[in-house]
């Protein structure tokens, strides 16, 4: 019995492994749901406790402490000016997550916006993080931890490791409000591609359909497919893990040759071919060597001594043979080919801008 439950173990093995293409992804990993994203917060605030590292007198830096001050009952003079050297102006920004539910914490990130020297040791004062739509979505507050330190001497010298005029607190927001993403309540799901392809979207809703049954999803362009799915959340949650985790054979990139001019790297995709072409690269050197020679006059000749100036000018050509590039070589071939003459990368990169030129390269040159 043992032996037979193993041998239909390996059997279920080989069809399973048989039935998954060999070169698929996850549903998951090219792309994701429409409204199912995270949402930029922003808030102004103001860091307090800063061991004379702050704004100081900084105008705004004043309003905002006398409005805050304000909230608590407190009414500075106008002609009152406090000084505040340590208090800083802040920016903070942070992701809310999808489906993110009010009492769940979230990672901020604060950046002074005036002339505060550093935030170290600072604490943010209560700040309301917003919305794209104005509305408050969480709220912030606690001690930062600012990696970055400076420091400045009398004479003007100082020494600044990173940077401390930014920093982060962990946790250090609340949310308060859930943004709606209509999951439960569209009655379609869009699934979006993260790179635009006609092939590909078809294969994802072919997938899908040999999963769930015909006329289940349909590729609406290259990018989106639209997928019928029940109502209740419960269910399109059971769903949409299946759709997740479903392997589609994606499409093969268009053609494409990345120059990077600044650093001289280049990156050739697998699906580049070229035409027939002959490709000579040749290296021409001219080097001119200036000395000066000193004419000693004979004793007693009554002469003076003169410089003479000598240039020696050579040329050194470095020859290197025509090779020829048969009719859609492959990527392999074309490494192949450009190493046998020992081209460097500048050489690369000005021997496939003739062949794009010349109509040879079936790609799309891009120089960054």
């Amino acid at each position: 019995m043992g032996e037979r439950a193993g041998a239909a173990l390996v059997a279920l093995a080989a069809i399973f492994l048989a039935a998954t293409p060999a070169n698929a992804d996850r549903v998951k990993d090219l792309g994701g749901f429409q409204g199912i994203r995270s949402n930029q917060l922003t808030g102004y605030g103001i860091v307090v406790g800063l061991p004379g590292t702050g704004d100081d007198n900084l105008e705004y830096t004043i309003q905002s402490m006398k409005s805050v001050a304000s909230r608590f009952g407190l009414q500075l003079p106008a002609n009152v000016n406090p000084g505040l050297k340590n208090a800083a102006v802040v920016l903070i920004t942070a992701d809310l997550p999808a489906f993110a539910k009010p009492g769940q914490k979230l990672d901020i990130t604060v950046a002074s916006m005036g002339k505060a020297k550093s935030l170290r040791g600072g604490a943010l004062i209560l700040t309301p993080l917003l919305g794209a739509d104005g509305q408050i979505y969480a709220m912030a507050q606690g001690n930062l931890a600012v990696g970055g330190l400076g420091a400045e001497g009398k004479d003007g010298s100082q020494i600044v490791v990173n940077i401390p005029s930014a920093g982060r607190i962990p946790e250090g927001a609340t949310v308060e409000r859930a943004v709606q993403t209509g999951f439960e309540t569209s009655p379609m799901l869009t699934y979006n591609l993260t790179r635009a392809d006609f092939t590909t979207a078809q294969n994802v809703a072919g997938a899908i359909n040999t999963r769930l049954g015909a006329g289940t999803a349909q590729a609406i362009d290259a990018v989106s497919v639209s997928v019928r799915a029940p109502m209740g959340c419960d269910v399109r949650a059971t769903l949409m893990s299946e759709l997740e985790n479903l392997d589609v054979v994606s499409a093969e990139p268009p053609a494409k040759v990345i120059v990077n001019a600044r650093t001289g790297t280049v990156v050739i995709n697998s699906a580049v071919r070229v035409g027939p072409a002959a490709v000579s690269h040749g290296k021409l050197t001219v080097r001119i060597d200036e000395q000066q020679h000193v004419s000693q006059p004979q004793p007693f000749s009554q002469g003076q001594t003169a410089t003479e100036q000598k240039s020696g000018v050579a040329v050194d050509e470095e020859h290197r043979p025509m090779f020829l590039l048969d009719p859609g070589p492959k990527l392999a071939d074309i490494v192949k080919a450009v190493n046998a003459i020992g081209a460097s990368p500048a050489d690369l990169v000005a021997i496939l801008e003739a062949l794009k030129e010349a109509g040879a390269l079936k790609a799309e040159l891009i120089v960054l």
